[in-house]
């Protein structure tokens, strides 16, 4: 009888047993062609989406280049391709991060789009609208979580970065600058030239009378670029006098556009509690880490969160070290890892 009785309640228990749910599938890692409009420009871009359960929302990141015609895998073709913004991508889908990265005007498909016939009225500022209309087109991607969205920038796109993280909406969680371009573009222009021709000098390529005449040229050729007054590059090195010429004409009012600029002033406009990592590396000729002094002291009374500023042991620019010199350094992936740690 008890036999019979544990029989039956078997049977009832397993006839009325439901299923479990079979779980999901992971979605795998894929990149997908991005098209978004700025400005009256069709923008092209690539997001990143790493491998995740079916209707799961990612943290992403907007990933910003640096100056220069630098595409959207943080390159310059033929002469450059470090791969800085690839790199990114490929360490933060390792954290479970999606990531967006656009071709900026200038580079890769996008070019010169609306400014093609006008090249003279592409200003910074078109360049910063151009990032906030990547910002909003990051935001609406199903996979993304709009309540975790992480703003990653290099050089000049931290400087883009830090100016997004007061103007978008949603505001980031997170700002990660990266060798960030921390002063006046003309004052760092300064400092790397006058750098260089301190450097020539010691190597015997220049007498100190040179050297104080061409460091007079370069305050002066600074003076007359932010007065919009003609350059006199009498007194410059061919190659001091190129550069300034350059920052002439078609590309004068985005020189002017960009130097007006003071990083540190726009960190005022962050909320309070963003979390931001700021790093500089101990081999970077193009920006010193005593460049990034008075942003770090900025984001403090701004009440930015953790990690800070980070100093970067025997990493460069372009955040590689002599021990690797193709691939994102180990500490440059160290400090990525403390500001995407949850």
């Amino acid at each position: 009888m008890i036999r019979h009785l544990a029989t039956a309640l078997l049977a009832l228990a397993v006839g009325t047993t439901t299923p479990a749910a079979a779980t999901p599938a992971p979605v795998p890692v894929a990149d997908h062609e991005i098209v978004f409009t700025a400005d009256g420009t069709t923008v092209y871009g690539t997001l990143r989406v790493p491998e995740h359960r079916a209707g799961h929302r990612l943290r992403a990141a907007l990933l910003l280049p640096g100056s220069g015609p630098t595409d959207r895998d943080g390159n310059q073709p033929p002469r450059s391709a470090p791969d800085t913004l690839a790199q990114l991508a490929d360490t933060l889908e390792g954290d479970g991060i999606a990531t967006l990265r656009f071709d900026k005007y200038g580079t890769g498909r996008t070019g010169l789009g609306a400014y093609k016939d006008r090249p003279e009225e592409l200003d910074y500022p078109a360049f910063v609208r151009q990032a906030q209309a990547a910002y909003r087109a990051l935001r609406d991607q199903p996979e993304t979580d709009p309540r975790a969205l992480l703003v990653v920038g290099h050089s000049e796109g931290a400087m883009t970065g830090l100016l997004l993280g007061g103007t978008v909406h949603p505001r980031p969680a997170g700002l990660a600058l990266l060798q960030p371009q921390a002063i006046r573009m003309l004052d760092l222009v300064t400092l790397q030239l006058k750098a260089q021709v301190t450097e020539a000098a010691r190597q015997g390529q220049l007498t100190p009378e040179d050297q104080r005449t061409i460091d007079a040229a370069i305050d002066a050729a600074v003076t007359s670029l932010r007065e919009q007054r003609p350059v006199d590059t009498t007194d410059l090195p061919p190659a001091i006098a190129q550069l300034f010429e350059a920052f002439q004409g078609t590309n004068a009012r985005f020189v002017t556009s960009d130097d007006a600029v003071h990083p540190p002033d726009t960190a005022a406009a962050l909320a309070p509690g963003t979390k931001v990592l700021l790093t500089c590396g101990t081999n970077d000729t193009q920006v010193p880490c005593f460049t990034t002094n008075a942003l770090t002291t900025a984001l403090r009374q701004a009440h930015a969160g953790r990690p800070g500023r980070v100093k970067l042991p025997g990493v460069d620019h372009l955040l590689h070290s002599a021990a690797h010199p193709n691939a994102l350094a180990p500490p440059v992936l160290d400090a990525l890892r403390r500001f995407t740690r949850r």
